[in-house]
């Protein structure tokens, strides 16, 4: 954290020596523990002090640990005072330049020091120590604490000790600690005292409020840090003797010093007027209030007021009562001796909160003559939008506003008649209250019913639900004719309007299909105007004819596209405004008709060309004993069907098995421009025949193959032999050869087309 030594050259060092001299304290540590205490600390008539003494380390050159300090400047707060240290006294001289971080094991602590803050361990303690017997019931000094400590994360770990300690002499109680935080008996230490540590996973601050600084290396006392000036106090008998004890020591070893620096001659023994009442403490007397101090001490003494140091007339009594600001002191003499001691306390006045009285009006819907009142939305008006002001609370009586007794409870539906008027109170960050009325009234304002808001449904989903924008399509409405400068919110609810709960977004979905109630609450500022209902219609507009709809054509030719002829306006892709148009050719055709509402549905037409179909070729698959297939060829632009018998048609022009006969296949265009039909004929051959004369089976042929002109059937034995010839005009094999009976057997076949397709296969001769 610090600290390095510049060199200067010399002849900048002469010139600027006596200024550093004058910034920085100096310490003489020649002064006897007697002069220390009688003549810098106490320096008071109202104590008598005896049995000094004082220990510490004696350095080389007869250097001690402790020492009177002077200051003429303005950056330390003590002018003069003691410093205990535990290194050199002198060491402690600024400017904050070097590290202090000095003294030997052999110097030790001290016990008590390690009783009063439950340590172990302490070394190089510096101790002063007296009696003294008060005249008075209080005494109390003022000090800081100094440490080489203050640096890194130091704070959230080490800490030398020191104590003021005080008891009664010759008394075996423990020592009490005065040197500890306000208003705990927590002891003033660097761990204890310190702002947040952020770094190297440091630590929070603790008791940030009396720490004073982190020094600059220009600072009057060489130490890196120091907490605020804090005042040691207690609460004495007079008459009693008393030992205290100062010390401070290093704890767990030597390095790192630190010292306490105590204020000349602030050891009073005198009189506690109680704390200062400051604005900056947060603690000030509220405007109108006022403050008896009380500095009654035992016997017949005498007292002087004074105010910002002028005495005060009359005020001769033990208490005083202030009425305004300033810094009041009590001057006591006792009458047993020649002690004149003093009490001092500075006063400062807070201004009560600002606040603006308020009439608040709220509707009435179901005119009862009571309604229910949001109080809370006066809130921000009464205190002017003072973020530094208070929470705002009711009453209905001046008195409960003034004792803060009874505040109503229901601030959001708080139920009244017209006229009454109730009380808010609000109190500054100082605790100040001051109180404003609220004057409760009833609207009565004529508000003509509003004729349902309609809108069309034109989200795409045509169900009845649509979105209003309040702004633009409400508000106008519930607005025409009322007086300028009014504001409009929407609730689903009456109660929610009253009460002013729930408002709807700006832009708003309908949550009931076709027709929906919500209420406008019409507002002049902060007060309710009136509460009327809004009746809110969603047109759909969706009739069957205007459906979407595809058109086809044969060929080319026109056709008249046409919508009903019972609406407002119509308006086509192509300019024209008639319900009918001609389409001349394939497309896209659209009209927007509106009806008498100004909802509007699009109706799109598509137009399609057809034709009928062209056959190419048929594939035919035969002779595969009703396996067989057939497969169409065709082109055209259309959409096409196909059948086989004229009845029952397909999308694939593909047919399997296919039994052998003769058949007229049709190919339909689904659009209606036509049927294409050729006759084809599917072949098959018997796989056996029986020629025995009963008339059945008798002969060997294939069926329909008269329909195949220019055809040779040939058949074959097993060896090869042409047994039998035939064409397609004839009537097959009767199983003879030569006008004999062949023999029971397979045979072959080979079936010559006259388009070059050649079938073989076998067959069996049975008898």
């Amino acid at each position: 954290m610090k600290k390095y030594r510049l060199l200067f050259i010399i002849s900048v060092f002469y010139t600027s020596v006596s200024s550093i001299i004058a910034q920085n304290i100096v310490v003489d540590d020649t002064y006897t523990a007697q002069q220390l205490v009688q003549n810098v600390l106490v320096n008071s008539t109202c104590a008598n002090v005896t049995n000094f003494s004082v220990s510490g380390d004696t350095f080389s050159g007869n250097a001690k640990s402790y020492g009177y300090f002077s200051y003429s400047g303005s950056a330390f707060p003590f002018s003069s005072g003691i410093v205990l240290s535990t290194s050199r006294a002198t060491r402690t001289q600024g400017p904050n330049s070097d590290l202090i971080d000095e003294g030997n094991i052999n110097w030790l602590g001290d016990a008590d020091l390690e009783q009063a803050l439950a340590v172990s361990g302490t070394f190089n303690a510096t101790v002063l120590e007296f009696d003294f017997t008060p005249l008075t019931d209080k005494i109390s000094f003022d000090y800081l604490f100094a440490s080489e400590e203050y640096q890194g994360t130091a704070p959230c770990r080490y800490s030398d000790g020191f104590a003021f300690l005080l008891k009664p002499v010759g008394s075996t109680a423990p020592y009490q600690n005065l040197a500890l935080i306000p208003n705990t008996t927590t002891p003033v230490k660097v761990t204890s005292v310190h702002p947040l540590i952020p770094e190297n996973n440091g630590c929070a601050a603790e008791n940030e409020t009396y720490f004073g600084s982190y020094n600059p290396t220009t600072y009057p006392i060489n130490f890196n840090g120091q907490t605020l000036v804090m005042t040691a106090k207690a609460t004495v008998i007079p008459g009693q003797t008393y030992h205290i004890k100062l010390v401070i020591a290093d704890e767990e070893n030597i390095r790192y010093d630190s010292a306490i620096f105590l204020d000349g001659g602030s050891f009073n023994v005198g009189v506690d007027l109680g704390a200062d009442r400051l604005i900056a403490t947060n603690n000030p007397i509220c405007f109108g209030d006022t403050l008896t101090l009380d500095a009654t001490l035992a016997g017949s003494n005498s007292y002087q007021w004074f105010k910002n140091g002028l005495p005060i007339g009359g005020a001769t009594n033990p208490t005083y009562t202030v009425f305004n600001a300033g810094i009041y002191t009590v001057e006591i003499t006792l009458s047993t001796s020649t002690c004149i001691t003093t009490g001092e306390i500075e006063i400062e006045y807070s201004n009560l909160p600002l606040l603006s009285n308020q009439t608040l009006v709220q509707c009435d819907p179901d005119g009862n003559g009571t309604s229910a009142f949001n109080l809370t939305q006066l809130n921000a008006t009464i205190t002017g939008g003072n973020a530094q002001l208070g929470a705002v609370s009711y009453y209905t009586s001046l008195t409960n506003a003034q004792s803060l007794t009874n505040p109503i409870t229901n601030l959001t539906t708080f139920q009244s008649s017209s006229g009454n008027q109730i009380f808010a109170s609000v109190a500054n960050s100082f605790g100040c209250r001051n109180q404003a009325t609220v004057d409760l009234i009833i609207a009565n304002n004529p508000i003509t019913p509003l004729t349902p808001i309609q809108k069309c449904d034109t989200d795409g989903n045509l169900d009845g639900v649509t979105n209003f924008d309040w702004n633009t399509e409400v508000t106008p409405n519930v607005l025409l004719g009322l007086p300028t400068g009014l504001a409009v919110a929407y609730y689903i609810s009456s109660n929610d309007a009253l009460s002013e709960s729930n408002p709807l977004p700006a832009n708003y979905t309908t949550t009931t299909p076709f027709q929906q109630t919500i209420y406008a609450r019409i507002t002049n500022g902060s007060d309710c105007y009136g509460i009327i209902s809004v009746v809110l219609q969603v047109l759909v507009f969706d009739p069957p004819q205007l459906q979407d709809q595809t058109i086809y054509t044969c060929n080319g030719n026109p056709i008249n596209l046409s919508v009903p002829n019972n609406y407002a306006s119509y308006t086509w892709l192509n300019g024209a405004t008639t319900n009918t148009i001609t389409a001349t050719q394939p497309g896209i055709y659209s009209v927007v008709a509106t009806n008498a509402f100004g909802c509007q549905k699009t109706k799109t037409f598509t137009v399609i060309d057809s034709e009928v179909a062209n056959i190419m070729s048929i594939e035919i698959n035969d002779f595969n004993n009703e396996n067989n297939t057939v497969i169409i060829n065709i082109n055209g632009n259309g959409s096409y069907e196909f059948s086989l018998d004229g009845d029952i048609y397909q999308d694939s022009p593909v047919f399997t098995n296919v039994t052998p006969n003769i058949y007229l296949v049709y190919v339909k265009d689904k659009r209606g421009c036509g049927i294409i039909t050729k006759q084809i004929v599917v072949l098959d051959y018997p796989r056996f025949f029986t020629p025995n004369g009963d008339g059945i089976n008798d002969v060997w042929y294939i069926k329909n193959i008269i329909n195949q002109p220019n055809t040779s059937i040939a058949i074959y034995d097993r060896y090869g032999k042409l047994v039998y010839s035939f064409n397609e005009k004839q009537n097959g094999w009767n199983g003879k050869s030569n006008a004999t009976d062949v023999f029971a057997s397979d045979y072959w076949f080979v079936i010559e087309f006259p388009n070059k397709k050649i079938v073989k296969g076998h067959f069996s001769l049975k008898r």
